[in-house]
């Protein structure tokens, strides 16, 4: 027997005009809507006239959700799943929804449609031809830092996002971790008041200022020109740099280049002490 059908459907990223014919044909088609938010979905479906029986499942009660909507699936009942805004599961809940569906042998159809980061890196000016989604970096600065550094060496271009009240203090560390390098932070894209600020990261960290920062946020940055030779790097000198940059006490700044380097921290340490001596 078969299983109702599990459509995942892209949703406009602001502008509400960009959304595909067969997005509303499925819309007003499904049994149910399965939505982060039904006051923002409603906003949609209502500029189109379409009714529809809505279902959430956002967040913590993703998990718990997903056995519901397997019953109606289950009960050969078509659900199309959405988020707030772009593709579900992409920086999105919904992933959890879609790797049971997939587990329980149920059909599953991509809707494609607008997506934040795709869109914000096709008009950044930055290199297109490779480029690494990294979605939102962790809230702590230490965390982040770490983060940062791991990516230090990446030499796709790398899409971030950021809320607004994190990306001043996001874009300082990324100057201070990767280096001064070109980058383009785009805000509000495809609403009324989109905004691209594009040059080098202490450009657009002047061009922010400390003015108050609002709507949601990409951030592209260009890859490293050089890929690290750990054999050729005076690594004493590299875990002080690292202290000093980043501000770091010693055994942290050693752990850190562990991690970067995949060199045994034994080593490293031993490394260091000889540079002492």
């Amino acid at each position: 027997m078969t299983s109702g059908i599990l459509y995942l459907v892209a949703t406009p990223i602001g502008n509400l005009e960009d959304i595909t014919l067969r997005a509303l044909r499925v819309l007003s088609e499904v049994d149910f809507v399965a939505c982060e938010d039904t006051r923002q979905t409603r906003i949609l479906l209502q500029h189109y006239n379409i009714k529809a029986k809505l279902l959430t499942y956002y967040g913590a009660r993703e998990k718990a959700k997903a056995r519901e909507l397997m019953s109606h699936l289950s009960a050969h009942r078509d659900i199309a799943l959405v988020s707030d805004a772009g593709m579900p599961g992409i920086s999105d809940p919904g992933s959890i929804i879609v790797r049971e569906a997939i587990r329980e042998g149920m059909k599953v159809v991509a809707i494609p449609g607008p997506s934040a980061g795709v869109v914000a890196l096709a008009a950044s000016g930055l290199p297109t031809e490779r480029f690494v989604f990294e979605g939102f970096l962790p809230r702590k600065e230490t965390e982040r830092k770490k983060r940062l550094a791991g990516l230090s060496g990446e030499r796709r271009t790398i899409i971030f996002y950021e809320s607004p009240k994190r990306i001043k203090d996001t874009l300082h560390d990324m100057r201070t971790v990767m280096g001064e390098r070109r980058a383009a932070v785009v805000r509000e894209l495809t609403k009324v008041h989109e905004e691209f600020v594009r040059g080098t990261l202490s450009h657009i960290i002047g061009k922010i200022g400390e003015g108050g920062v609002r709507g949601e946020i990409v951030v592209i940055v260009e890859g490293s020109k050089e890929e690290i030779d750990w054999e050729r790097v005076d690594i004493p000198a590299y875990i002080g740099a690292v202290q000093e940059r980043m501000g770091l006490d010693r055994m942290s700044a050693l752990k850190l280049v562990a991690h970067l380097s995949g060199l045994p921290k034994s080593a490293l340490y031993k490394s260091s002490l000889k540079s002492k001596v």
